[in-house]
């Protein structure tokens, strides 16, 4: 979970203001020098640490509702970089604009926080602790789910701490400080009787002081007429760097020795509570009560019958095999969808343990036996494929006609969910089911498949928020030393979806997957739109050749856009790989998940995340 600014080079991560202003000052105290160091005040924010007139300028850069970065009073900026970019061309309210980037000196890395390396292990522990993941289905659950936790984590990472005493009493921990040795300042923080109230008790002169915390309706936390935080670390690292209301800064924490280094993450909110709880969480940590405005129901991938495999229990693994026996599958009447191969209906599969809902692909019974050959291609194929963003096949069935059983995917095709649903569905939720597209994708490539016919049309929904990778009828898997596949001849190929090896040399690689993926995030970003408009094959094929490129979608940011065209690059071996292409939109994706962000427009989601 990397931070947004950790690429910058004048990003210096958790040091004080002190530090910040030695660092300023050994680098010549020039007007318009500057540096950006992590707060720790507000959750996720920044300090700006500027120069001028040889005094010192610090200026909190605080991350907005919808994910966003801005100085108090100032525009809203998608993330640091960006903020820094446009103070370097205007001022606008700060003392000078930003001329000089203080940057680390060689070999110095951004120093980490105290909460950045607890995260990782907290968001771990949570997810498996939550969902009971193993293997391959927790590790991608960590990468999709990592914003959607990371707050609620924050929240309660005090609890990890050596200073955090759970129920001890004042007695209790007069007694603690007053063992062992006594310097001034050596402390503990312990919860009070009272709800959501806490003790921060302290040696100075001989003498404990017990100060008190309170929380507000906004879920900041504070001495009584001191500096608000975010959280209770927060509050304490603050402490020990300026007394701010108490009688000495805090030293030297007094441990918990029932609570040794390594243990087990705090306990949270278990499932099914917990996703109700991160939907409803604002910027200010304040979970309103169920019935109050603004709470919304959201399931997350984790939570559906299909993220992990039907065949992840051992007990269900013996009977996997690729065809099915017809008195274990019940087929409704109702159909999903229908094409030249037949239709779609839904059904019910009995395993040993349970009964799956499932997708049934019914060939047309008059096909011919080149087709049914394909649909078994397509199978053979789904059958090594395993992964949470990728339509799983369950078997394949011999009766009344062929029939592919799949795992369902209610939500339908994206684009058609998305231009149905233009005006619910913000730019942030659309960056989540590309990300998850991505990940479907990588894997795809760490097992040498190509997928060759990727496109809004074949990813399928799951629910607002997962997104599932189908359609392996074009799909072809490599051998262990092939980077590509040469198809014998041209065929009915989706050629708007191409990238130029793939129409001029029948040539095929994850890397003309990832120029199909780029054309995928357009028709996302669009909410639907057809890619060319109303250009023909020939003309697509020109377009292209011209170094012409489809237009940055109105509510696209520009980063998103940035990725597209890095995919659409002409000479295939200078794309991006999918390993890179997840890690970017990943990276993009953090930086401005939010739950405040998933309930705003379209349009507003992306005039605030680019202002």
């Amino acid at each position: 979970m990397p931070d947004a600014a950790a690429h910058l080079p004048f990003f210096y991560g958790s040091i004080s203001r002190a530090e910040a202003e030695e660092y300023l000052k050994l680098a010549g105290m020039a007007d318009g020098l500057f540096l950006l160091r992590q707060c720790l005040r507000s959750l996720g924010g920044y300090v700006l640490s500027l120069v001028h007139d040889l005094r010192f300028h610090h200026y909190p850069i605080e991350r907005q509702l919808n994910g966003t970065y801005a100085i108090a009073g100032g525009k809203a900026h998608c993330g640091p970089a960006e903020l820094c970019e446009f103070y370097s061309r205007d001022a606008d309210g700060l003392c000078c604009t930003l001329r000089k980037p203080c940057n680390r000196p060689s070999g110095l890395e951004p120093q980490a926080g105290v909460f950045d390396s607890l995260r990782e292990t907290m968001v771990r522990d949570y997810v498996r602790q939550t969902w009971k993941l193993e293997g391959e289905a927790l590790e991608q659950a960590i990468i999709s789910q990592a914003p959607q936790v990371e707050k609620l984590i924050a929240t309660t990472a005090h609890e990890r701490m050596p200073w955090y005493h759970n129920a001890i009493s004042r007695d209790e921990a007069e007694r603690m400080l007053f063992s062992g040795s006594q310097p001034d300042g050596k402390f503990l923080l312990r919860p009070r009787k009272e709800q959501g109230t806490y003790a921060l008790s302290l040696i100075y002169g001989k003498t404990v002081y017990h100060y008190l915390i309170t929380q507000d309706k906004a879920g900041k936390y504070c001495i009584p007429e001191g500096t608000k935080f975010d959280t209770l670390w927060q509050l304490v690292e603050y402490l020990k760097l300026k007394a701010d209301g108490l009688i000495y800064c805090l030293k030297e924490s007094c441990p918990n020795a029932s609570v040794p280094t390594g243990t087990a993450a705090p306990t949270l909110p278990a499932h099914p509570s917990m996703p109700r709880r991160i939907d409803t969480l604002n910027s200010d940590g304040y979970t309103p009560e169920p019935g109050e405005a603004g709470e919304k129901s959201r399931i997350l991938p984790m939570d559906t019958s299909v993220y992990e495999s039907p065949y992840s229990d051992p007990e269900e693994l013996k009977d996997k095999k690729l065809f099915l026996k017809r008195e274990n599958l019940m087929m409704d009447e109702v159909e999903l969808g229908s094409g030249n191969f037949g239709c779609v209906r839904k059904g019910v599969y009995k395993m040993r343990k349970k009964q799956i809902d499932v997708a049934i692909k019914v060939l047309k019974s008059g096909n011919e036996k080149a087709e049914k050959e394909e649909m078994m291609k397509e199978a053979q194929i789904m059958h090594q494929l395993d992964n949470p963003y990728i339509v799983r096949i369950i078997g394949v069935c011999r009766a009344e006609a062929l029939m592919l059983v799949m795992e369902m995917a209610l939500g339908g095709p994206l684009h058609k969910f998305l231009s149905s649903k233009k005006e619910e569905i913000p730019v942030s939720n659309v960056v989540e089911l590309m990300h998850q597209v991505s990940m479907g994708m990588k894997y795809l490539e760490e097992k040498n498949f190509v997928h060759r016919d990727l496109a809004a049309r074949n990813v399928l929904l799951v629910n607002q928020h997962y997104a599932k990778i189908s359609d392996f009828g074009l799909s072809k898997a490599l051998g262990a030393d092939d980077s590509y596949y040469t198809a014998r001849s041209a065929g009915k190929w989706p050629l708007k979806w191409y990238a130029p090896e793939c129409i001029n040399f029948r040539k095929f690689s994850s890397r003309s997957d990832v120029w199909s993926y780029g054309i995928t995030m357009w028709e996302a970003f669009t909410y639907g739109q057809k890619p060319y408009k109303k250009m023909k094959g020939p003309e697509v094929i020109s377009f292209v050749e011209q170094g012409k490129r489809l237009e940055r979608p109105t509510d696209c940011p520009p980063e998103m856009y940035t990725l597209m065209n890095d995919c659409w690059i002409y000479k295939w071996e200078d794309r991006p790989d999918f390993s890179m292409v997840e890690t970017r939109i990943r990276t993009y994706y953090y930086s401005i998940a939010s739950k405040a962000d998933l309930a705003t427009s379209p349009v507003q989601g992306a005039e605030a995340a680019c202002a």
